[in-house]
């Protein structure tokens, strides 16, 4: 007799009585995800994280008292659990959201700011697709690596197959859920003088692209920046590509600049990795050296079969530091990973790469 696949089982923690039932209604229409507590605040959140057998936590930012970031530390510091942030759709709302990625969350949605019980059910697909990821999430990969990036010895591993120096024109990324902790260990890790631009997706909400782009700015050798229509792309210069938005290239004599496009979301997200990888193969051929990071789907993989026809590079994330091992799986599963290096290996393989 097949043995029932065991539910995932959620604690919601908000202070609004209202919330907690439209949050646990949402989920609850997916029969494989199970709401076995609700929280009105950090107290009651860290007793259920006590006694109840928890495989995610919905975590509400905005709470009166102890906020949502506070509970969060609590609960990385007591017990590691896959926490799933609901943010506000504000400036404030996505900075304390970053904090909360930088602490341990694995992924967030962002809760409307009018029609509130409306817009949720609106969201409810990408809420049950993000707890459902976040049960899966490797919850220590980041984590360790972030540990072991200066004490571990650096693969020395040479390229799998010859690159010709000064091939490369630009670096493009792809990254989804823990693509925000794994940008902060690569980018500040690459040096002032790193030979090609960066060009980065991360999958996020408008608004979020914004403070992501100056936290990581802050941190860094490189400029970085959000995206813009007419931005060139230069040496030097990280662009994220704005939420909301496509994110492609075009060329104007010898630049290369960036435009935005509000083109239907592709594998549901926009932007859209795909897009991006397509635009850039039809615009500098093959002289691209692509990353796959951690990330749920496969966003990324027929932009990346594009770009290897044409001869590009390709690196993938391992499953070892993978927080979900989704699209660089993908990549690595249809043979088009040319290296696949864990997190703490990934700034030294570009540098080695891309000169």
């Amino acid at each position: 007799m097949m043995k029932k696949p065991e539910t995932i089982k959620i604690l919601v923690v908000d202070d609004s009585a209202f919330m907690r039932k439209v949050i646990t209604d949402i989920l609850s229409e997916d029969p494989m995800l199970e709401v076995v507590g609700r929280a009105r605040n950090g107290m009651e959140a860290m007793e259920a994280v006590r006694t109840l057998s928890l495989d995610v936590i919905t975590l509400d930012i905005e709470m009166p008292g102890k906020k949502g970031i506070e509970v969060l530390k609590e609960i990385m510091d007591f017990k590691p659990i896959p926490v799933v942030m609901v943010s506000s759709l504000t400036k404030e709302g996505a900075n304390v959201t970053m904090q909360a990625l930088d602490l341990g969350a694995v992924d967030f949605v962002t809760k409307p700011s009018e029609n509130v019980s409306l817009d949720m059910r609106k969201i409810g697909d990408e809420l049950r697709r993000k707890v459902t990821g976040a049960s899966r999430a490797a919850l220590f990969g980041p984590r360790r690596a972030r540990q072991s990036l200066h004490t571990r010895e650096p693969l020395s591993a040479p390229p799998h197959r010859d690159i010709s120096r000064g091939k490369f024109e630009v670096l493009v990324v792809a990254a989804s859920t823990g693509g925000p902790m794994a940008l902060q260990e690569i980018i500040p890790n690459l040096s002032r003088d790193f030979p090609l631009p960066v060009l980065i997706v991360q999958h996020m909400p408008a608004g979020f692209t914004t403070s992501f782009a100056q936290r990581l700015n802050e941190r860094s050798n490189l400029t970085v920046i959000e995206g813009c229509d007419g931005m060139p792309v230069r040496k030097g210069t990280v662009v994220v590509a704005p939420g909301g938005y496509h994110l492609i290239v075009e060329k104007k004599g010898a630049e290369i600049l960036c435009k935005l496009a509000e083109t239907p979301p592709v594998r549901s997200v926009r932007p859209s990795a795909d897009v991006l990888f397509t635009s850039v193969s039809e615009t500098v051929d093959g002289s691209v050296l692509a990353l796959i990071l951690t990330g749920m789907g496969k966003d990324g993989l027929d932009g990346t079969k594009v770009l290897k026809d044409k001869g590009a590079y390709v690196i993938a994330e391992s499953k070892e530091t993978s927080v979900i091992f989704g699209m660089p799986g993908a990549v690595v599963a249809a043979g088009l990973a040319d290296e696949v290096l864990p997190l703490y290996a990934i700034a030294e393989g570009l540098e080695r790469v891309a000169r």
